[in-house]
C-alpha cells in the first residue's frame, strides 16, 4: 500500500480506498476522500464498519497530542457540543515503515453558513450569532481560545439547526501565542490587535465569519483597517441589528464571549427584530434554535418570539 501515500509539507495524501490498520487499538478505516487540510495535518473521511468517521492524520505526533487533549477538554463540557466527539486515538504504520498520528473523530454534515444562510433567509443571522458566543464562552471559560475561527471550520447541523465547530486545530491556551491562523480572520493581520489567545481575539473573527456571509470573496487590508471592515458592516442591511455589537468587537471592546452575547440578545429582542420574526413563516424553527442557544440563561427573552 505505499504506492497509496504521499507526503508534501504538512499535507500527507493518501488514496481512496487506502485501508488504514491502528497499531493499538486495531481498528481498521477505509479512506473515501479528503475532506480538509491544515497545518498539521489531513483531514479524510474514512468508513468504520458502517459508519463514517473523519480521520486526521499527521506526521506532527505532539502538536496532534495537543489537539486530542483540546478535543478532550471540550467533550467534557456538560450540555455543549462545542467540538466533534473524539472517538478513538492511534498511530499507523506504513508498509515502507513510516510512522503516522492519527485520531478519529465525529463526522459532522451540514451546510456552510453562507450557503444556509443563502437558502433560509438573513433571519437565522441573530441565532447563529448567539450560539456561537455561547460555545465560544463555554470555551473560554475551559481555558482556550479557538484561534483559527473562520467559515471553513464551521458547519450548520441537524434540525433545528445548530453551528458546529468542525476543526480544533488553531485551538491554544489562553495567554499563549495563537498558533494557527487564517489572515482574513486575523486582526494583527488588519492591523487590530496582536495574536495573543485571548477572547477578543475570537471576537474579531466572529464579526469577519459574518462578514464572509456577505462578502464571499473577501476584501483586502488597507492601512485604514478600522474604517474599511466598519464600512462594509454597515454595507449590509442585514447587519445592521448588531453594528453596535460588530463595531465594539472590531475594536476589542469585549472582554468575553458572554458579553457580546447579551448586546446581540438585546438586538434581537428589538422591535425591528421582533417584527421581522413575526413576520416570517418559519418562526417556529427559529424559536426552537433559539432556545437552544440561550439554555445557559436569559431564557425570558424567548417570550418575545412567542406572542
Amino acid at each position: 500500500m505505499a504506492k497509496n501515500l504521499s507526503r508534501k509539507d504538512n499535507d500527507i495524501f493518501i488514496q481512496p480506498g487506502t485501508h488504514i490498520h491502528g497499531k493499538w487499538n486495531k481498528n481498521e478505516y477505509i479512506v473515501q476522500r479528503k475532506i480538509g487540510a491544515g497545518m498539521i495535518g489531513t483531514v479524510y473521511l474514512c468508513r468504520r464498519k458502517n459508519k463514517l468517521v473523519a480521520l486526521k492524520m499527521s506526521n506532527k505526533a505532539m502538536s496532534m497530542t495537543t489537539e486530542v487533549n483540546v478535543l478532550k477538554a471540550l467533550n467534557k463540557v456538560q450540555d455543549n457540543r462545542l467540538g466533534p466527539f473524539l472517538l478513538d486515538v492511534d498511530d499507523w504504520i506504513t508498509e515502507r515503515g513510516q510512522k503516522y498520528s492519527f485520531y478519529v473523530m465525529e463526522y459532522i454534515k451540514g451546510k456552510s453558513l453562507e450557503e444556509f444562510i443563502r437558502r433560509n433567509g438573513d433571519e437565522w443571522i441573530g441565532v447563529f450569532l448567539v450560539q456561537i458566543l455561547e460555545q465560544l464562552d463555554q470555551l473560554h471559560h475551559s481555558g482556550w481560545v479557538f484561534g483559527d475561527l473562520k467559515n471553513d471550520n464551521l458547519l450548520i447541523s441537524g434540525s433545528p439547526p445548530r453551528i458546529r465547530f468542525i476543526d480544533v486545530g488553531g485551538t491554544t491556551k489562553i495567554g499563549r501565542s495563537i498558533k494557527e491562523y487564517s489572515e482574513f480572520y486575523d486582526r494583527a493581520y488588519w492591523y487590530l490587535g496582536t495574536r495573543e489567545a485571548e477572547p477578543s481575539y475570537d471576537l474579531f473573527a466572529v464579526v469577519m465569519v459574518f462578514l464572509t456571509v456577505f462578502f464571499p470573496k473577501k476584501f483586502k487590508r488597507t492601512h485604514h483597517s478600522h474604517q474599511l471592515i466598519i464600512q462594509k458592516v454597515n454595507e449590509i442591511p442585514a447587519l445592521k441589528p448588531y453594528r453596535r455589537c460588530f463595531h465594539k468587537a472590531i475594536l476589542g471592546k469585549y472582554d468575553t464571549a458572554r458579553q457580546m452575547k447579551e448586546d446581540v440578545l438585546h438586538a434581537l429582542i428589538s422591535r425591528q427584530s421582533i417584527q421581522r420574526f413575526r413576520r416570517n413563516h418559519k418562526t417556529h424553527l427559529i424559536v426552537e434554535a433559539m432556545i437552544i442557544s440561550i439554555l445557559s440563561g436569559i431564557c425570558f427573552t424567548v417570550t418575545y418570539f412567542l406572542f
